[in-house]
This record gives C-alpha cells, sequence and structure tokens, in this order.
C-alpha cells in the first residue's frame, strides 16, 4: 500500500518555526491531515491591510508566517490567540520572568488544540513545551504522538549558567527557567510515544536529563537554499580573511571564545564580522579587539548579502540543537568551522573543521588554515553547497515516515485496548 493510505497528520504548533518545514514534508508526501498554528499570515486583503498597520518590524514577520504552497483547507490558524497569547508573555518579560509566559502561552496553546474538532489522522506532531494537554488528549483517541522537541532543555541551561560564572565580564542578568517550565517538558516525554530531537548532540541531552533512550529519534531541520545564486565577493590574495558570525551573540554560542581566537590572531589578515542582536555586557564588546566588529542584528531581508561577504562562517557554540546558520552559510558556499555541541553538518576537512568547544586556541588554528591557504575555501564551496541540499524538506519528510513507521505499533497496541470490552 502506499504510505498516504497509511497515515494521516495532524501538526500544531506555535509560531512559523522553521517555515512550517514539518507540514511542508508531508503535504508533499500527501500526509497532512491539517496544519494548526496559532499566526498564520491571514489571506483576506482587508485582514492583511490591519496588519500592515501593526509596526513595521512586526508587520513584516506576521505577513511572512506563511507556507504559500499548503492549500487553504490544510491549515486552520488560530490568529486571536496568537495575539493574545503575546500578552502573558510581554508581561512576565517586563517582571524579568520570560519562562514564566512562555509557560502560560504554551498551555493555552496546547489546551485550545485538546478541544478542537480534529480531522481524521493516525498522528499527532507537536512542539516542547506546547503541546502536553493535547498530547493527552491524543493518546485518549488513540492516535500516535510525537513530541518534537526543539532544544536540549534544562541541560543546555546548565552549560550556559557555567559558562556565566567562567565569563563573568560577559555576563549580564539572564531569567533562568522555573523548575515548573522543565517540570511540564518532562511530562510531555512521559506522555508521548515519539520524541524527536534534532541532532545527536540533542539526543545525549536529554538522555542524559532522563528522557526514556527508546522514544528518542534523530530527525534532523530542514532546509531549502535560495536556488538563486548570488555573485560572490571578489577576494584577493592582499585582502584580510573575512569571518563571519550570524546569530545571537552570546555565550550559548561561544562568542567569548571567538573573541579569543581573535586576540590570538591580531598579527594576522583576518577581521571578523559579527552579526545579531547583543547579549553580552557593554564592556565585553568595547574591550574586543580591533580585527572584531558587531554589526549588530542583521535583517532576515540582508543575511543573504551577509554571507555573500565572507569567506569563512564561525558557530563555536557551546550547545545548539541544530543550528541552522550552519546550514545556511554551507548553502552560500561558506566553509563552516564549528564545535560537535549541535547537528552534525560539517563534514572535517572537506566542509570545514570540527573543533572542540571552549578552545580558542583550535579555533584560531583551523582559521590560520584558511590564511596559509588562500584557494582553500572556494576549494571547498562546491562540497558545501552539495552537503547543504542533503538537508532537504524532501529527506526531512522521508525521515519523519521511516520514524511514524518504527513506533507505529504504539498507536495499533492502544487502539487494541481501547477496543476492548470493558468489564
Amino acid at each position: 500500500m502506499s504510505e498516504q493510505s497509511l497515515i494521516k497528520v495532524v501538526v500544531a504548533q506555535k509560531g512559523s518555526r522553521e517555515h512550517f518545514a514539518i507540514a511542508r514534508a508531508l503535504h508533499r508526501r500527501r500526509l497532512l491531515s491539517l496544519l494548526v498554528a496559532d499566526w498564520y499570515a491571514p489571506r483576506s486583503p482587508f485582514a492583511r491591510l490591519l496588519v500592515n498597520c501593526f509596526p513595521r518590524r512586526i508587520a513584516r514577520r506576521a505577513l511572512a508566517a506563511e507556507a504559500p504552497e499548503l492549500p487553504p483547507d490544510l491549515v486552520h490558524s488560530l490568529n486571536g490567540l496568537g495575539l493574545w497569547r503575546r500578552i502573558p508573555e510581554a508581561w512576565s518579560r517586563k517582571r524579568g520572568r520570560p519562562y514564566d509566559g512562555y509557560a502560560t502561552s504554551g498551555a493555552m496553546f496546547a489546551r485550545k488544540v485538546s478541544s478542537m474538532p480534529l480531522p481524521p489522522h493516525d498522528v499527532f506532531f507537536g512542539y516542547s513545551y506546547d503541546s502536553l494537554d493535547v498530547l493527552e488528549t491524543e493518546r485518549t483517541r488513540g492516535v500516535l504522538t510525537v513530541v518534537d522537541q526543539v532544544d536540549p532543555g534544562a541541560f543546555e541551561h546548565d552549560l550556559v549558567a557555567e559558562e556565566a560564572k567562567r565569563w563573568k565580564s560577559y555576563a549580564i542578568s539572564e531569567a533562568q527557567p522555573p523548575e515548573a517550565y522543565f517540570r511540564r517538558n518532562r511530562q510531555e516525554w512521559q506522555v508521548a510515544d515519539v520524541i524527536v530531537v534534532n541532532s545527536e548532540w540533542s539526543k545525549q541531552a536529554l538522555i542524559s536529563s532522563g528522557a526514556p533512550k527508546n522514544k528518542l529519534e534523530v530527525l534532523p531541520l530542514a532546509y531549502e537554499a535560495d536556488t538563486v545564486e548570488l555573485p560572490r565577493r571578489v577576494s584577493h590574495e592582499a585582502d584580510p580573511l573575512r569571518v563571519l558570525w550570524l546569530g545571537t551573540v552570546c555565550l550559548r554560542k561561544g562568542i567569548q571564545y571567538l573573541v579569543e581566537a581573535a586576540r590570538l590572531l591580531l598579527s594576522h589578515p583576518i577581521e571578523f564580522l559579527v552579526g545579531g542582536s547583543l547579549e553580552i555586557s557593554a564592556s565585553a564588546i568595547t574591550e574586543s579587539p580591533r580585527n572584531v566588529r558587531f554589526l549588530g542584528q542583521v535583517p532576515r531581508s540582508q543575511a543573504r548579502l551577509f554571507y555573500q561577504q565572507g569567506g569563512v562562517f564561525v558557530l563555536p557554540t557551546i550547545s545548539d540543537g541544530f543550528a541552522m546558520t550552519q546550514l545556511e552559510a554551507l548553502a552560500h558556499g561558506l566553509p563552516v568551522i564549528v564545535t560537535p555541541n549541535c547537528g552534525r553538518v560539517v563534514e572535517d576537512g572537506a566542509t570545514g573543521f570540527i573543533v572542540p568547544p571552549r578552545d580558542p586556541e583550535a579555533l584560531a588554528q583551523a582559521l590560520q588554515r584558511f590564511v596559509r591557504d588562500r584557494k582553500l575555501a572556494a576549494k571547498m564551496a562546491p562540497l558545501c553547497r552539495a552537503a547543504a541540499r542533503e538537508f532537504s524538506i524532501a529527506n526531512c519528510g522521508a525521515r519523519l515516515v521511516e520514524i511514524i513507521n518504527k513506533h507505529s505499533h504504539c498507536q495499533i497496541q492502544r487502539s487494541q485496548t481501547l477496543c476492548q470490552p470493558t468489564a
């Protein structure tokens, strides 16, 4: 039998995570029963006109939250809830307790979806922190339940807390999630039949936090690069090597080790361009070496131009579930220097280099290889683009179907139990 005659999947998510990649992957295989989103760009001209009355940045993001390939009848938007849930989130941020707001809005979303009349389906796919109530309800319906753990959870927060103690001059006051936030997350693990994570790094992190090992499956993120390649910046032997960072500038992503590596390379022809919102102290920025430039947040619309200007991309992360930026960089032909503490994308020596975390000397040595051989980045570029193509939405869909089929016995056993006559 064809796979579409076997399973139908409902996907529920807050926000437009990964540009609705899971729903798109399922739709392309004719397996999507419904996408439930707490915000989806309105289709009517009048509603879009109202959205354009929002502040420009917010309006742009609100109207970009859509996947045009999904037919309207396969999308159910909860835009009222999507607007309303921002109230507790904003209030909690104002009080310095943002995770209280995330927990409240996540529970609101889960309760709403759990009470909805959903179309016939065999599988429910939800996301961590936002799915507990609906996972519980779906189990009683005999549906196979899958929760996507979007990050390494409490394990990652503990690592960042260690970094803040180690790098006090960089750290700024940052709210820590309350225990209740992770308790609800652990309840999702217990209720779900399957827990998907986006990397082997996240899988090991969850195992160390007590997640059931037999439920864990790795489902890498999907990325589709623009098929139109921009011309690369022409680099000459006399030009400095331009090293790019794109993403939140924070301890978790290892900015402290990049700065230390830059300090070691002051006498070398290398410049570092750091793009992203700043979450480190002002003193850490002002005391950084002269070969580092902090550019602030790079708008999504300008990301392609930013990648075009670079020679090498760096991600000395302490912990990332996957780190989509490494895929974006590879798709633009940039070799990537990364630690193993994220999704395994880079092939060491072929599409970049893998260096130990918390090791500025190793990072500096890897960068010097591109200085000594100014043609090395160009030699790697074709392999980089090919590597990025391996993480296609088609491959993501195939892997998800493989996971569902592997765990389908959970649904069969539950359906048999539900059908047993009561005494």
